[in-house]
């Protein structure tokens, strides 16, 4: 009966690579659920429509009783295939958008100050999964050291609320545009283990690093995407939130995975185009499938809209895209089966994206995306270029199931390496990661130009001028990287195809989002510069010694 009236649960369907419908309020699902045929009450007597008001007020409150202690779980696929059925009682607080209205107001007076911006990009980590108990950040809510939040697990019908993760390998969860959206559950943020639990596909034990999959199936049953870590197990990144600038509203800038990250990372937009020659012919898009987005490569180029290189070349400022050689971590495509792919200066791929810009061909830098060996070395020389991106391998990506600590460890030796180096006085340092990975996070993502931003990640800002020990408030995204670099190297010029004489057909200026804050905001340019603060390296040295295309260690 209770399948009947459609109260107890809300239907989650899963055609094709998986599709999430989102479930409304229970008072809207009685609005809209046509009543069986038996509990029809028009034309019929006050007495009988009475006793339909009873009976439908019994069935009611039968449905939404919290479930014997001995449940077995969901109630078996009552729609065909693919169908699951998944409690929807509440299971903490409803989250709530209470993001800062308009972002601070900070003067960029003293920016030039910085002659090196260094952008650092690992993969797939929420912000409640590595700070959500930072002091003084927006973390998980807890009372008396007790989680306040927490998700249903589909399995049991139990509450599972966030919970101290030892492991230094981590499963996650599907981290498609797909999953972005069932996560966020229509802004409850419960949508977690339910995407975990699907994420476990019989393909994903031969193809675990498919962002449909939930990482290392093989090895474990347990989900852990509720799991977080703290100082215990990075160590490194407390100690640089501590010293320099932790940023809680940190959020993806499209809500999606790695590859429409990193094309927004160097463009401010992700898009398909019908011609990769015509920039006017691109539009927004956040899909997986990279191949069915762009059709036939024309003279090495697949992206013609216009990107943050070509300003900089024009303005004569220098930049590099240090590539570690390895493998990278998900399908180029996002198709569902792929066997792991080289990563080479001279791919192009997810993380690799400039080398299809067809600015980059244009203006003849395809040589300026290079091996990270050649960051080492100009970083101990003091020669690094006014902007570089940095990506890593597979291996040190901290992408499940990799380990999170060879991916501090690298981190740590890149930062340590510009620390070492005659260039640190002038440097700012951008630490984060580019999507979520299916962890859990608890705060609902802001809406800008019509859709949302993607979930929350960690950020971090390290510089000798950058605020000590501060929390930065500020709604954010990779597009304060491109404002900040605009400000200090271009005059405030932006990607605005209205002004920067390349014209595209994107529709909106990412850099320009009312909501967007301002990275000037977390430095002070008047104090005196910070010192180095070298770190061990918790991970074997040899992680950063790459030659050609072999495997990290």
């Amino acid at each position: 009966m209770c399948a009947d009236a459609g109260l107890l649960t809300r239907s989650i369907e899963y055609r094709g690579a998986g599709t999430a419908q989102n479930s409304q309020p229970l008072e809207n699902e009685l609005k809209r659920t046509p009543m069986p045929e038996h509990m029809t009450t028009s034309r019929r007597s006050p007495m009988r429509r009475g006793a339909s008001a009873f009976i439908f007020a019994t069935l009611l409150a039968a449905c939404t009783r919290s479930p014997s202690p001995h449940a077995a779980g969901p109630s078996p696929a009552a729609g065909g295939p693919g169908h699951r059925e998944v409690d929807i009682r509440p299971c903490g607080p409803t989250p709530q958008e209470h993001l800062p209205s308009h972002p601070a107001h900070a003067s960029v007076r003293g920016i030039h100050k910085i002659r090196h911006v260094i952008m650092i990009v690992q993969e797939n980590r929420s912000f409640d999964s590595y700070f959500g108990t930072y002091p003084g950040a927006d973390g998980i809510p807890r009372r008396r050291g007790r989680p306040l939040v927490g998700v249903r697990d589909p399995r049991t019908g139990r509450c599972v609320r966030p919970f101290h993760d030892s492991s230094r390998v981590n499963a996650g969860g599907p981290h498609t545009a797909v999953a972005a959206r069932a996560d966020v559950h229509g802004r409850r943020m419960d949508g977690f283990l339910v995407e975990a639990q699907r994420g476990r596909r019989s393909f994903c034990l031969h193809f675990p690093e498919n962002p449909n999959c939930t990482q290392g199936t093989a090895r474990s049953s347990r989900l852990d995407a509720m799991g977080y870590h703290d100082a215990r197990e990075i160590p490194n990144y407390w100690a640089y939130a501590r010293r320099y600038v932790l940023q809680d509203h940190m959020f993806e800038p499209v809500a999606s995975w790695s590859g429409p990250e990193h094309l927004a990372l160097v463009s401010g937009w992700s898009a398909k185009c019908r011609s990769p020659v015509d920039p006017m012919s691109c539009q927004t898009s956040i899909g997986p499938r990279r191949r069915q987005w762009e059709g036939p490569e024309i003279q090495g180029s697949l992206y013609p809209w216009t990107d943050l290189t070509y300003l900089l070349h024009r303005a004569h400022v220098s930049w590099r895209y240090f590539v570690a050689p390895g493998t990278q971590p998900d399908c180029e495509n996002g198709q569902m089966f792929c066997s792991p792919r080289s990563q080479l200066v001279s791919t192009p791929d997810i993380w690799n994206p400039l080398p299809d810009f067809e600015t980059v061909h244009q203006d003849h830098q395809l040589g300026d995306v290079q091996s990270t060996v050649r960051f080492f070395r100009r970083a101990r020389r003091g020669d690094l270029p006014a902007v570089s991106w940095i990506v890593p391998s597979d291996r040190v990506s901290e992408h499940p199931p990799q380990p999170i600590g060879a991916g501090q460890a690298w981190v740590t030796r890149l930062v340590d390496a510009v620390m070492s180096g005659p260039a640190w006085r002038s440097s700012a340092i951008f630490l984060t990661w580019d999507d979520w990975g299916g962890f859990y996070d608890h705060v609902v993502p802001p809406r800008v130009s019509g859709a949302r931003y993607g979930l929350r990640v960690p950020g971090l800002v390290i510089s000798p001028y950058a605020r000590r020990g501060f929390v930065d408030h500020q709604v954010l995204t990779s597009d304060a990287y491109l404002r900040f670099i605009e400000d200090d190297f271009l005059h405030g010029e932006r990607l605005d195809p209205l002004t920067d004489g390349r014209p595209d057909s994107r529709p909106f200026v990412a850099e320009s989002a009312a909501i967007l804050g301002s990275l000037a905001a977390d430095f002070n340019f008047h104090q005196l510069p910070q010192p180095p603060m070298v770190l061990p390296v918790h991970g074997p040295r040899r992680l950063v010694s790459y030659r050609g295309s072999r495997r990290t260690p």
